[in-house]
């Protein structure tokens, strides 16, 4: 039987420029024009439209460079390679759990495809608080066009799998308006496994999308190479100096590469992009550096019901409702976005509370589970004031992220709001994921016990996909890293193209935001460097 394309193995095989890992050996010394920390949603928007641009690009990716071919739909093997610390990366207190990728790609390539463009109110808010003036729903309309038509973001056009179809049942009994989700997929087999990575290339990740577009273009691509610092005097980048690593994130030798560029963008996600340039020392007059940054946290709900659900068939997420973000102003009580997660046997088990004979019994009825999460929007409110990125002794990167009684208060109200759904769906047990909560048989006993539990960190179970902020843009650099053009207030040669931009959580999956946003920054980059006008195509 002939093997499905893979976009990555034939490019290769045409002789794209990859070094390090398991390819080529990396060079000591590399001359380009822009150098690209990160391989994920704002550095591949970036890296193809500066090579098209007809510049010399260098990308520089941490994580392997993994294709279709490699993706098995296996958690023991998507979970150590494609995401940071083995999708056990955590906040300093170990209170929250963060899923972000750490591959070529990025988060795109082990994210759920849902696509939303930033609310109008979250960009109300920048214009209003952070001097973001230009912020408009009809000024960043064409650049979400454009990313939207260059990666497949549309309708999903198959009806929800049973784990969202409950989430519309449920809103739908108690008159919660629900609405679909938009995902970037072409051609997809509805298999479920997006979050380990795509084995069919359906999901336009910058993998199969932006990567191969600048590499056919002649850029050249690093992986398994970390960005270590930058070397900078009198307001200039001069270089920037990368290490190779093992998957592990340990120093897989003694050499260092040495990249010098006439510009340098920073795209390696937030947290690992603010560790880069706190490593790096770059001024930082304001002390806004790694700080406000925010991580939608997420409180989960399970419920067991009498028929087949089967979590972890079909499109993960093509639902949810933002009721509980539109019925309150946006700097009150903190709202929250409803949505349901996928359900994989190890990440169900890692999240969900008890051990022993308790966690046997949950897994027993894992094919009736249902799940729904809740997205808490932080950044908008004083006591939501985000987390501060810091760096372990050995200059890797640690979240500082408390998590307060105004933000837990929300996490209490969310599990209200997700057990009501889930009863009102017909759920016979509905179990909120709190150490110290057990399968509620009504609704009437989940609202009394919820409204006792202890909201503390560590009993209350908290998860993240979304991490956002750190080096926030604003018209002031009094209140910012980077201004509204994306290029750092201090160091002139510098730019910032990824989530760490955001003043302040989004409100909804980012990674739209991210490539409308960062696809008008550097098309304005690419004509200011190589004198082109260029568009995403």
């Amino acid at each position: 039987m002939s093997r499905l394309p893979d976009p990555v193995r034939d490019g290769l095989t045409r002789g794209w420029l990859v070094a390090g890992g398991a390819h080529a050996p990396l060079p000591e010394r590399i001359e380009c024009d822009a150098a690209i920390v990160g391989s994920g949603a704002g550095a591949g928007v970036t890296a193809e439209l500066l090579s098209r641009a007809g510049l010399r690009v260098v990308m520089v990716e941490e994580g392997p460079l993994k294709s279709s071919t490699d993706f098995h739909q296996r958690e023991s093997e998507a979970y150590p390679t494609l995401y940071q610390e083995s999708a056990a990366r955590k906040t300093a207190d170990k209170a929250v759990n963060i899923l972000q990728g750490r591959c070529v790609g990025g988060s795109t390539t082990v994210n759920w495809t849902s696509s939303f463009r930033t609310p109008p109110a979250t960009l109300a808010y920048w214009r209003a608080h952070f001097g973001l003036d230009d912020m408009t729903v009809e000024g960043l309309a064409p650049w979400f066009e454009q990313a939207e038509q260059r990666l497949g973001i549309g309708p999903w056009q198959m009806a929800p799998n049973a784990n969202n179809e409950l989430l519309r049942r449920g809103a739908s009994r108690l008159g919660i308006a629900t609405a679909g989700i938009r995902r970037n997929v072409k051609a997809c087999w509805n298999l479920g496994s997006c979050g380990l990575g795509c084995p069919t290339n359906a999901k336009q990740s910058m993998l199969v999308t932006t990567i191969p577009a600048a590499l056919d273009a002649g850029a050249q691509l690093l992986v398994s190479t970390r960005a270590q610092r930058l070397i900078h005097a009198a307001g200039r980048v001069s270089a920037l100096e990368c290490v190779p690593v093992n998957n592990d994130g340990s120093v897989a030798g003694p050499g260092v590469t040495r990249i010098t560029a006439r510009h340098y963008v920073i795209a390696g996600g937030a947290i690992n992009s603010p560790a880069l340039l706190l490593r790096s020392r770059l001024p930082d007059p304001h002390d806004r550096l790694g700080r406000r940054t925010f991580l939608h946290p997420v409180v989960i709900s399970a419920a067991v019901f009498g028929e087949s659900v089967e979590g972890w068939n079909g499109a993960p997420q093509s639902l949810y409702t933002d009721h509980f973000l539109e019925t309150q102003p946006i700097d009150g009580p903190i709202g929250y976005k409803i949505e349901a997660p996928p359900l994989h046997p190890v990440i169900f088990a890692s999240t969900l509370p008890g051990y022993g004979q308790v966690q046997a019994d949950l897994l027993a009825d894992f094919s009736r589970t249902h799940a729904l999460l809740a997205l808490l929007r932080d950044g908008f409110h004083d006591q939501s004031p985000g987390g501060q990125v810091r760096l372990h002794g050995d200059g890797s990167p640690l979240l500082d992220y408390p998590l307060n009684d105004f933000v837990m208060e929300g996490a209490r109200r969310a599990l209200l709001s997700m057990a009501e759904i889930q009863f009102a769906a017909g759920a016979r047990t509905v179990l909120p994921v709190h150490e110290l909560a057990t399968p509620f048989t009504s609704w009437a006993l989940a609202r009394d016990a919820i409204a006792a539990l202890p909201m503390k960190p560590l009993l209350t179970r908290v998860v993240s996909a979304h991490v956002m902020g750190g080096c926030g843009m604003a018209g002031d650099p009094g209140k910012g890293v980077v201004r509204p053009d994306g290029v750092h207030w201090q160091i002139e040669n510098l730019s910032v193209h990824d989530g760490s931009l955001f003043p302040t959580s989004i409100g909804a999956n980012p990674q739209l935001s991210i490539y409308g946003l960062v696809n008008r920054l550097a098309t304005a980059l690419a004509k200011s460097l190589a004198g082109r006008d260029i568009a995403l195509a």
